[in-house]
């Protein structure tokens, strides 16, 4: 990642609708979320949520599938662990450090 990328990618998630849309696909696990149950949940008007969905897609933090007439989002674990690798790689002076929690992966559990 360059730092570009970086910032686009913080400026999709620096708005608190799109913040809490992405908290919610990250909790929701790959599996990810219907559309209209991140818009139940977030109570967000379908309208409103489109247009978030595209910013956070577009910033490469999401993707999305079709199932039959659903669309399923899901947070992309590899740019968002991608990005906090950009954030991270100089940390502590250049030594080793641990990261205080384990980012999540595909592979949540």
């Amino acid at each position: 990642m360059n730092e570009s990328q970086a910032v686009s990618t913080l400026a999709a998630l620096a708005q608190a609708s799109r913040l809490q849309v992405f908290r919610a696909l990250i909790a929701a696990g790959p599996g990810g979320m219907a559309a209209g149950a991140i818009a139940e949940q977030l109570q967000l008007a379908p309208t409103s949520l489109s247009f978030h969905l595209k910013a956070l897609s577009h910033a490469g933090l999401i993707v999305s599938r079709n199932d039959g007439r659903f669309i399923f989002y899901s947070a992309d674990y590899n740019h968002m662990n991608t990005l906090m690798a950009y954030l991270t790689e100089n940390c502590c002076g250049g030594n080793v450090c641990m990261p205080t929690k384990t980012l999540c992966s595909t592979e949540c559990n």
